[in-house]
């Protein structure tokens, strides 16, 4: 069906396509009458403006491309709740992307964004430095999640390797030494994470019991870390998880192999999701503040807008240890 035009809505109206274009961008100098006759007009006639055509012609598009590194990481829909609570109070729109966890996903949602002429680009947990220097050749870019350093890209993150020392000092004040770590991989944050827990346990005279198993902030990277803990001789008494997708799929490894979390092995996550204050989940983990970083985000990209040429700001938002009940005393046969 063709859609119809400004020049239908101002025949059906009585006026003319200049009053109508007055009415459709919210001009105040328009009589409450007339402004009410085009609206209806309007709303008879099915009419929706050309936001497109109205803001190539501004130079401005008003809208945010928003890249969620993995749809399923409630972690990343969490910041952009709080992305889009940022937009909506200063008027932008948000359009979203999946990046599929993977560089090629992301690289492909950020290409999308840039046919549509969006104003910037919020990239949620990216894996790829190269495309977020690229893409910011093109269009304001806001990474969450990673601390990048680049000229052009400016930064919203929690600071990782504070958080990975927070769970364990947590753990070792229990009275834990044999604590382990499940890997990030390429995941935003997941190095830092990885080195803040060599830190803390060196810093704890621990260095001996260092034990690293390779993970990829999934569920399933989780359970095949777990597996790797288990066959671990002697096996950590603690683990601490990079994030808390793959802190659940250690427990459930854990749990499937007949251990029991706290009592046989306790467990700390990273990102304090929703799921995580759950009863029968109850984990102990390092919270990230995703209000302070979706609204650092849209700060940082407004600005970057304004001032192209300044140079690159990075956030960065202190973490908190929320303690449940996944952390307990090691048992007594293991101190």
């Amino acid at each position: 069906m063709a859609q119809p035009t400004m020049k239908m809505v101002a025949e059906r109206a009585g006026v003319s396509t200049a009053l109508v274009s007055l009415v459709m961008r919210g001009a105040p100098n328009v009589s409450d009458h007339r402004r009410a006759r085009v609206l209806a007009a309007a709303d008879e006639l099915g009419y929706r403006p050309n936001v497109l055509a109205r803001n190539l012609a501004s130079r401005r598009t008003n809208t945010i491309g928003v890249v969620l590194n993995d749809f399923h990481n409630p972690f990343f829909a969490e910041v952009a709740d709080n992305i889009q609570a940022a937009a909506d109070r200063i008027g932008y729109r948000l359009l979203y992307g999946n990046g599929k966890h993977s560089v090629d996903g992301e690289a492909e949602a950020v290409e999308t964004f840039l046919q549509f002429r969006v104003d910037g680009i919020i990239l949620v947990g990216s894996m790829d430095a190269a495309s977020m220097e690229q893409a910011a050749k093109s269009a304001a870019v806001v990474v969450v999640g990673r601390s990048e350093h680049g000229q052009r890209v400016d930064t919203a993150n929690t600071d990782d390797r504070v958080g990975a020392n927070l769970a364990i000092d947590h753990l070792v004040a229990l009275g834990h030494r044999r604590i382990a770590h499940v890997d990030g991989g390429d995941g935003a944050g997941a190095s830092d994470r990885a080195g803040g827990y060599r830190d803390a346990m060196h810093r704890h005279g621990l260095g001996g019991h260092i034990l690293i198993a390779a993970g990829d902030y999934t569920e399933e990277g989780g359970q095949a870390a777990a597996v790797q803990l288990l066959a671990a001789s002697p096996r950590p008494t603690a683990v601490f998880a990079s994030n808390d997708l793959s802190a659940i799929g250690t427990l459930d490894a854990f749990t499937t192999a007949g251990l029991r979390v706290p009592d046989d092995v306790s467990l700390v996550g990273f990102d304090n999701t929703a799921m995580t204050a759950m009863s029968y989940v109850s984990l102990t983990t390092v919270n990230q503040p995703t209000d302070e970083l979706g609204q650092a985000a849209v700060d940082l990209l407004i600005r970057r807008l304004d001032a192209e040429t300044a140079p690159a700001e990075h956030f960065v938002g202190s973490p908190i240890l929320v303690v449940r009940t996944s952390t307990a005393p090691p048992p007594a046969e293991a101190t």
